[in-house]
Order: C-alpha cells, then sequence, then structure tokens
C-alpha cells in the first residue's frame, strides 16, 4: 500500500506517482492505468480524490478515457523543449516509450539573425541539425532544428554527421567540450505551417501548428544551443502542476 505525505495535496502526489510509472514505460500506451477504486484502494483515499488523479492526468495529456472503457495511457505526443528537457533529466531519456527520432540533415550554413543573435554568433557560420520526431505508429509528431556554433566541429565533428548520437547530444557536448548545459529559456507562439513545416509533418500548408524556440545555456551562463520546434494543432506539448 503506498504511502501519502500529508503536507502535499493527496492527489498530486498520486498523480505524479502515476506519471512516473508512464514516463519509465511501466505503464505502456494504450494500457489501462489504475482505476477510480485502485487508486482509493492503494493510496486510502476517498474517490473523490481518485477521480481528481485521473483529471489531473487527463489535463496534463498523459492519460485520456475511452466511451465504454477505463482510462488508458495515450500514445506519446511531441513535447515542448521544456517537457523534452525535464524528461530527460527526470529518466535519461528524451522520448518517451515508443518515439524516435530521424535526422533529417547535419550541415553548416550561414546562420539567420536570430540564430546569430541567440548564439552570440557574429560573422561566424552555424552547424544546422534537423530532426523529425515519430510516434509509436510512425506518424510524424514534432519537427526541430538545432543550431550550434559551427567552431564547435574540431571538438564535437558528431554533430555534423546525419545521425543519432546514442549517448544524447547534452552528454556528448559535456564529454567533448567541458560545457555542461544547465539551464534554458523558451518561448512559444501559434501560427501557420509553413511548406518546411507541411513537408516534415505531413500536414497542409498553413495548417495551424504550435510553434517554440529555447536557448539552452552552460554551466556558465553562455548559449550553446538554439533549437526551433514546430507541433501540429491538437497534441499536448506542455504541462504544469502548481499549487495555489
Amino acid at each position: 500500500m503506498s504511502k501519502i505525505q500529508r503536507h502535499v495535496p493527496e492527489y498530486l502526489q498520486i498523480s505524479t506517482a502515476i506519471r512516473e510509472r508512464i514516463e519509465r514505460g511501466d505503464l505502456a500506451p494504450g494500457e489501462e492505468v489504475p482505476s477510480v477504486r485502485a487508486i482509493a484502494a492503494e493510496w486510502e483515499v476517498s474517490a473523490a480524490t481518485a477521480q481528481r488523479v485521473l483529471g489531473a492526468l487527463r489535463d496534463a495529456g498523459l492519460v485520456e478515457t475511452r466511451p465504454g472503457r477505463s482510462s488508458v495511457v495515450r500514445h506519446p505526443t511531441a513535447g515542448g523543449p521544456r517537457q523534452r528537457f525535464e524528461t530527460m533529466s527526470r529518466t535519461g531519456r528524451i522520448y518517451a516509450p515508443g518515439e524516435y527520432a530521424r535526422i533529417v540533415s547535419a550541415e553548416v550554413v550561414e546562420a539567420p539573425e536570430q540564430v546569430r543573435d541567440a548564439l552570440s554568433l557574429g560573422t561566424r557560420q552555424a552547424i544546422r541539425r534537423v530532426r523529425v520526431r515519430y510516434n509509436a505508429s510512425d506518424e510524424p509528431v514534432s519537427a526541430s532544428t538545432s543550431w550550434f556554433d559551427a567552431d564547435l566541429i574540431d571538438v564535437a565533428p558528431a554533430l555534423l554527421v546525419a545521425d543519432r548520437i546514442t549517448m544524447g547530444t547534452p552528454a556528448y557536448i559535456a564529454s567533448t567540450t567541458g560545457r555542461v548545459l544547465r539551464s534554458a529559456s523558451d518561448r512559444y507562439t501559434a501560427r501557420a505551417a509553413t511548406s518546411e513545416d507541411a513537408a516534415a509533418l505531413g500536414c497542409k500548408l498553413g495548417e495551424p501548428v504550435m510553434a517554440a524556440e529555447n536557448i539552452i545555456y552552460d554551466q556558465n551562463e553562455l548559449p550553446v544551443e538554439f533549437g526551433e520546434s514546430v507541433v501540429l494543432a491538437g497534441r499536448w506539448s506542455s504541462y504544469y502542476s502548481y499549487q495555489f
């Protein structure tokens, strides 16, 4: 029987515990999550609290209730930069179970103005890595572009190879440059899909999408990576739990 800590709201403790099971892969996409009765029995809480737990998981985009069936784990959807960073920190993985990514291209290019400003490049070129993320049904769920200072090529040549870095980009950068990724800032906007978005995600030109930009900083608060990502409409990209 699981124990409740009385200084934290009961529903929040329980929903966090179930979310961690989902992120570890203990509860797979399509698998039933504990019912109201099971939650109430395991945690010794009321049915109303158990209902609130499932509601919090649905609000987080982790669980869905299908007609005539109990609540099940949703198939993975695209997360925003913050969610990916938090998942990596908690689990050591950047993608949810069942998800995978393909590196579409990796090249040195002239950096657009926003990339030059974000990475303080001046007149230097940039490494541009384009990635498309897929769910367990092989459907594209997001596309992202990572930008790095081209001066990193000499010490981190794998950034210029169109293939996954198996140890993870943060660990690779830390091992080759000594720069440990410590913090990030994100911003989001809704916009119409461009021709590049349509080609990567299989959506229509002009279809609504959620776009994000993020800058990742090292232990000295210097920018290491500028990222751009696009998520199709109707897919949760962020979730937050907080107390009043």
